[in-house]
């Protein structure tokens, strides 16, 4: 019986490769270098994010900051900036942070090693393991979502994957079926199998090179497998925000660097109920007239849901100082190039810039 399992997962390593060079995705524009500073980009961006979504942000990342020395003398807003729209901004903060430990601690000579990759911020044990395998060829497992859901499909894994013993479960599994050769390979083609074929809703599975050996398909438990995050319902939060315009400007906030949407340009926020004009004339010295209610936005975060009550109003003799740190006035089509949560800066889009409502 050991010795048909251990068939089984050599089998397993040996069907992915083969369905990987004749199918897996061959021309990502991360995939021909061997350089770790790309690759590592290129995997932070995809964590929680699709390959179609990324491309974009990638090459106009590597346009801009070509290589770790160049991100690590960035100012924190250029690359959030460029980050702006793809989410999880922790993830751009905690790559700036990378960089400048990199050329602090490293000399600039990006690392290769697991061990040493994990030292960074930002970087788990998946994204060092697959910046490791694909840089330097080390010999390491990955786990992230979509190798997750092959695994425990594949391998009858019942439970959440962000359960500890499940996850435990996982990662045994995945070392205990790492190909003694070929491994760069390997990880390309566990990825490409999850992000293409092993779907989590209508999964292709005439196209599997493992189909024949799948637990969920010849149980028929492909859709249950693996178990969903358990639901909760996440609180709502409403705040408003101030669209304060004054000949062709618009007034920006800094948001802290800690917490939702740390270190981006946001517009003014208030609590709702408070008096708009009270607050725009103690915090901003601005008088405002025609002041108008927008329609209500709202925008999902991972543990709640919040509201955004939106208002416009136009700023009369504001100072060009504000008095608040951390603010600005910019001209609006300007504005559209700084680093701005997603849905602020479709606000300013709608209600804000040119022909807009």
């Amino acid at each position: 019986m050991r010795r048909r399992s251990a068939d089984l997962k050599r089998g397993f390593a040996r069907d992915v490769i083969v369905w990987q060079r004749k199918y897996g995705r061959q021309d990502l524009p991360w995939q021909h270098s061997r350089d770790p500073y790309p690759i590592w980009v290129s995997e932070v961006m995809l964590q929680q994010t699709q390959v179609a979504t990324v491309i974009p942000y990638f090459e106009r990342f590597l346009a801009r900051f070509p290589d770790v020395a160049s991100l690590a003398l960035a100012e924190e807003d250029a690359v959030l900036a460029l980050w702006s729209g793809l989410g999880y901004y922790s993830r751009a903060r905690n790559l700036h942070r990378a960089a400048r430990l990199v050329v602090e601690r490293h000399a600039g000579r990006f690392p290769r090693t697991a061990p040493e990759l994990e030292m960074l911020p930002g970087i788990g044990r998946s994204t060092a393991a697959a910046v490791a395998v694909f840089s330097a060829g080390e010999r390491r497992a990955i786990l992230d979502g979509n190798v997750k859901r092959v695994l425990a499909r594949c391998f009858g894994v019942s439970g959440y994957p962000g359960d500890g013993p499940v996850s435990k479960r996982l990662w045994q599994l995945a070392e205990s079926l790492l190909p003694a050769r070929g491994v760069a390979q390997y990880t390309q083609g566990l990825m490409d199998l999850g992000a293409t074929v092993c779907l989590r809703t209508r999964p292709r599975c005439d196209r599997c090179p493992v189909a024949a050996q799948c637990f969920a398909l010849k149980e028929g438990r492909v859709a249950e497998l693996p178990s969903r995050r358990p639901r909760r319902q996440g609180p709502r939060r409403e705040t408003v925000m101030l669209l304060l315009l004054r000949q062709g400007e618009i007034l920006l906030e800094k948001r802290p660097p800690a917490g939702v949407w740390g270190g981006l340009w946001s517009l003014p926020e208030a609590a709702p109920g408070e008096d708009l004009e009270e607050v725009c004339r103690r915090r901003f010295g601005a008088e405002i007239v025609g002041s108008e209610e927008l329609p209500a936005l709202d925008h999902g975060f991972t543990h709640f849901r919040l509201r955004i009550h939106a208002r416009r109003a136009r700023a009369l003799s504001a100072p060009r100082a504000v008095r608040e740190p951390g603010t600005m006035w910019i001209n609006v089509e300007d504005a559209m190039g700084a680093a701005l949560p997603a849905p602020v800066r479709q606000l300013i889009m709608a209600y804000a810039g040119p022909g807009a409502a």
